[in-house]
């Protein structure tokens, strides 16, 4: 048995894949139904190793929010830098629910609002602001 994927309905397709573009993931494939009325985008890392993938599903009718089980947690994604990929984010309006205080760890929530983890490769960094003393927003 092997990993594929994780599904995430999403409302706005294009603010979706904005989000996931900043986190750092990029477009692997597209499947579009008119008779289904959905798109289905697949979105993994410019890893040819890494084969995880996040499914994008955009129903084209629904309107109104899903909401969130509490079958889920979070997706977690590996990141050579959290500084580095937490700034780059919130240059891309993303807000830090969790900033990397530590060095190690990190929230964010896509558009749709599922939770998103950041953890560091390795060690954890050096404590370094404006990190270290920013307090978290929200709920993770």
């Amino acid at each position: 048995m092997r990993y594929l994927h994780t599904m995430l309905r999403v409302r706005d397709l294009d603010a979706s894949l904005k989000f996931f573009a900043a986190l750092g993931l990029i477009e692997r494939r597209r499947r579009e139904s008119e008779q289904g009325r959905f798109t289905l985008v697949f979105l993994g890392t410019d890893d040819a190793s890494d084969h995880a993938e996040v499914e994008l599903t955009y129903n084209w009718d629904e309107k109104s929010t899903y909401p969130i089980g509490r079958f889920f947690g979070h997706l977690a994604y590996e990141v050579d830098d959290i500084y580095e990929k937490c700034a780059r984010l919130q240059a891309a309006g993303v807000a830090i629910l969790r900033p990397p205080r530590e060095g190690r760890m990190a929230f964010v929530k896509s558009p749709d609002g599922q939770s998103v983890e950041l953890l560091q490769r390795g060690d954890a960094l050096p404590k370094a602001e404006p990190w270290a003393s920013m307090p978290n927003q929200g709920e993770w």
